[in-house]
């Protein structure tokens, strides 16, 4: 085996461990701070949402058709749907709006 791809392979595991082990050795009390608390409360969403919102726009074969389905998706969970439904009705939204994009071409 190519002794540089152990090195990468060793390089990411103690990268990956470095990140999960670091938290638990800087907050070794519990955080009382308020802020501290809702920051880190909100940090997987936010993490989430960066990763999530940029490939929906490449999803489809337009950004058009991607924004019809984000908006569906948007006002469905607003209003408080099940995680089935929002997925359902975004993609069918954004194949409708593929395929009337395709028909107006």
């Amino acid at each position: 085996m190519n002794t540089r791809l152990l090195l990468y392979i060793a390089v990411m595991a103690g990268v990956t461990y470095l990140v999960r082990m670091l938290p638990l050795m800087v907050f070794r009390r519990k955080i009382k701070s308020q802020f501290m608390q809702s920051f880190l409360y909100y940090v997987p969403y936010a993490v989430l949402g960066a990763m999530t919102i940029p490939a929906v726009f490449y999803a489809t074969g337009n950004v058009i058709s991607a924004s019809v389905g984000l908006a569906a998706a948007f006002i469905l969970t607003f209003f408080g749907r099940s995680l089935l439904i929002v997925a359902l009705t975004a993609s069918g939204a954004a194949f409708i709006a593929e395929l009337i994009i395709g028909w107006i071409k």
